[in-house]
């Protein structure tokens, strides 16, 4: 009488293929398997085991190990190093009852080891136990292959966000009499939710802004995309840095305080996704060196004069999403050889091996001790700074700068 047994990946009954050079042996094993419901097909001899198996490659396989011409440890060294075979389970069935003999049979990739004669209640209970095995590493694989597409897709994913987010970022620095620039932008993963910039404005003014969004990966990127999108030039038809773009510049630039509020009104906190975005945004006016400035929640500016130590500059405002108050606007005058600094709080709060911020007090020092040299060299050296501080550790935030020099007329 046949009993139910498992099948195949396929619906069909579980394929075994018995290896045996007895006949005897052979006739007992396909009987009793059979009985239970198996596809079963006796081969005797080694060779033809490897033939039938590479044809039609069998659920599991049950395989004497004394057999002539080719034995069994040969057959399971040979179906190892078939990439299409070598996950098949393979059973030992045999006379031999030194542990040596067990020891090698497992050693080659064996999952089982039955010693003659067997009961076939211990032979079934095995070959259920190694089907069931069998069965959960190929859902493992299949699962674990799906993993890898959808990874790879994720990875094209963010790859191609990162470049929408990259377009966001400076290409072509304003190149204006009196004045320099340089900026550095290091996200912590794929994806950053930093962002920074530098407009021209028209009129001898250029806007820049340096915002952060809270978290990482991709929603903040989005939201610093969208934030960057509307900081975008004058004549982009999303830009917000110009009232009315019918009407020539000059007073129809909008104000800092103006383009602060105007986003933490468009962005108000959503408490599903909890993110909101600090920022400073300014407009310098290069021939007379005043900068006027808007902070959202943003660290303030460091100011460094020619001839005295850095210092930070005031940041009053709450972030993006979050303010109540209106914001305020301040300026500073930068006068020939002065430094503006405009940063993101990952470099104060980046941290050591031993949970320590790097802080503002480096930071003012780091500043200080570059305005010998070149913009560009002191911006890599902070950022340099920042590097060895942390060592071995991960950045846990982005890092981003963006420097002004007002040059000597």
């Amino acid at each position: 009488m046949k009993t139910e047994t498992s099948k195949s990946e396929s619906g069909n009954p579980v394929n075994i293929l018995v290896v045996d050079d007895a006949p005897a042996n052979l006739l007992v094993l396909v009987g009793m398997l059979k009985e239970r419901g198996y596809r079963v097909r006796p081969v005797p001899s080694g060779k033809l085991a490897l033939l039938a198996a590479r044809r039609d490659p069998p659920d599991l396989i049950l395989l004497d190990i004394n057999m002539p011409e080719m034995n069994g440890y040969e057959v399971c060294e040979k179906l190892k190093e078939d990439d299409a075979l070598k996950g098949i389970p393979v059973i030992f069935i045999s006379a031999l009852t030194e542990p040596l003999d067990k020891v090698k049979a497992f050693a080659l990739g064996g999952v089982d080891y039955l010693i003659k004669p067997f009961q076939m209640e211990e032979l079934q209970a095995r070959v259920e136990t190694h089907l069931k095995l069998r069965q959960l590493q190929i859902e493992l694989e299949a699962a674990n292959a799906s993993l890898l597409k959808a990874n790879d897709r994720m990875t094209r994913d963010l790859r191609a966000a990162a470049k929408i987010q990259e377009m966001f970022l400076p290409r072509d620095l304003p190149q204006m009499p009196g004045v320099q620039f340089s900026w550095l932008y290091k996200p912590c993963n794929e994806l950053g939710g930093d962002g920074l910039n530098v407009i021209p404005l028209g009129d001898g003014q250029v806007g820049l802004y340096l915002l952060d969004v809270s978290g990482h990966g991709v929603a903040a990127a989005l939201l610093s995309v969208s934030l960057s999108r509307l900081l975008s030039a004058p004549w982009e038809p999303s830009s917000i840095l110009i009232r009315d773009r019918n009407v020539g510049l000059g007073n129809n630039i909008t104000p800092p305080s103006e383009v602060v509020a105007h986003l933490n009104r468009l962005f108000p906190f959503d408490p599903a996704t909890e993110q909101y975005a600090t920022m400073v945004y300014g407009i310098l006016h290069v021939e007379s060196g005043v900068f006027r400035y808007a902070s959202a929640g943003h660290p303030g500016p460091v100011h460094i004069k020619s001839s005295s130590q850095p210092v930070l500059l005031e940041s009053q405002g709450g972030p993006i999403g979050l303010a109540n108050d209106p914001y305020e606007e301040r300026s500073v005058r930068l006068e020939s050889g002065d430094r503006l600094y405009i940063y993101s709080d990952g470099i104060p709060e980046a941290m050591n091996s031993a949970g320590k911020q790097f802080g503002y007090g480096r930071l003012l020092e780091t500043i200080g001790r570059g305005l010998s040299e070149p913009l560009d060299v002191s911006v890599a050296n902070l950022q340099g700074d920042i590097t060895r501080w942390q060592q071995a550790e991960l950045p846990q935030d982005d890092i981003s700068i963006l420097a002004i020099e007002i040059l000597a007329r």
